[in-house]
């Protein structure tokens, strides 16, 4: 009796559904715990890294002197950094007007596609499986300036050319966008197919009965349902074109006379051409906060309005 007495007052303030909560939390961290440690080690830890070394003074990867905001101060002040910034934007300019609607006009004549559907979503998707530096090599040597180069070759045929192609400053920007819009718009056209295959067909019905013509249903009922996707893949593709780094460095270095240097390729040359690994860091972190204006704009343009 005692016992139970006991046992009784021990577990008076049991709730068996908190302990569910308690439960199912736990284990929730625990299948959460292997992604949680990999984040802080190869994000976090880094980030912290990074950021302690852009106010040192370096010789090569060790700091030697505290110089506060000096690092700053010469990257900003750089005339480099003004010209990777202003190629930046150029990039993510080029990126809108080339790709941002293409994969969505391509989408669009996908939903369209009667017979090969199969066939013409795989042609659409097969670049995005290429690793991205053996398709940048691959439009490197299409794009060869000289006489041999392969479409250098195909335009002499109708008489025209040779053209610069990438050695042409005006053209280089142009050009790594179109390599990247080709090599990156499989997955975006695939994500725009499968919001326009959830639009109810009777809605295209109803705007065929009252006259609506192929680009009357395009603008009043297809834009209206994909307007949401198309703003927040938009600025997604913004930020990843922003640190756009891969493209330049395999197809031109940067070149010719730093017209398509990036942000991003500026803060590797710091470092592994330059050796000033605290101007490196520095820039590192002048790309995150910008990165992150970029990401408060998109989780503000993605946020659920909530009932009030």
């Amino acid at each position: 009796m005692k016992t139970d007495i006991a046992t009784q007052k021990g577990i008076k303030n049991y709730n068996p559904i908190i302990s569910e909560k308690v439960k199912r939390n736990i284990t929730g961290w625990l299948l959460m715990l292997p992604g949680c440690i990999c984040f802080i080690i190869f994000v976090i830890q880094p980030i912290l890294t990074c950021a302690y070394m852009s106010f040192f003074e370096t010789k090569g990867f060790e700091t030697v002197q505290f110089i506060g905001l000096q690092n700053y101060k010469d990257v900003i002040t750089d005339s480099l950094f003004l010209k990777s910034m202003l190629n930046s934007a150029k990039y993510t300019f080029w990126s809108v007007v080339l790709g941002g609607f293409t994969p969505l006009i391509i989408a669009t004549m996908l939903n369209e596609v009667v017979r090969g559907k199969s066939f013409f979503r795989f042609a659409t998707y097969f670049p995005c499986i290429i690793p991205g530096i053996v398709t940048s090599i691959m439009w490197e040597i299409l794009l060869q300036p000289d006489a041999n180069g392969f479409l250098n070759m195909l335009f002499s045929k109708i008489g025209i050319g040779p053209f610069q192609w990438l050695q042409n400053p005006a053209m280089t920007i142009p050009l790594i966008v179109i390599t990247m819009t080709w090599a990156g718009m499989g997955t975006t056209t695939m994500i725009y197919l499968s919001t326009l295959q959830s639009i109810d067909h009777s809605l295209y019905e109803a705007a065929e009965i009252d006259g609506a013509g192929f680009f009357s249903k395009i603008r009043y009922v297809t834009f209206p349902h994909v307007s949401g996707m198309l703003k927040m893949l938009l600025l997604l593709q913004i930020m990843g074109v922003f640190k756009v780094f891969q493209e330049p460095l395999a197809m031109t270095g940067g070149g010719p006379n730093n017209a398509s240097t990036s942000i991003m390729l500026t803060a590797y040359n710091y470092a592994f051409s330059y050796m000033q690994i605290g101007r490196s860091t520095a820039l590192g972190i002048v790309i995150a906060i910008v990165l992150c204006g970029f990401s408060i704009i998109y989780f503000k343009i993605t946020a659920e309005k909530k009932p009030r």
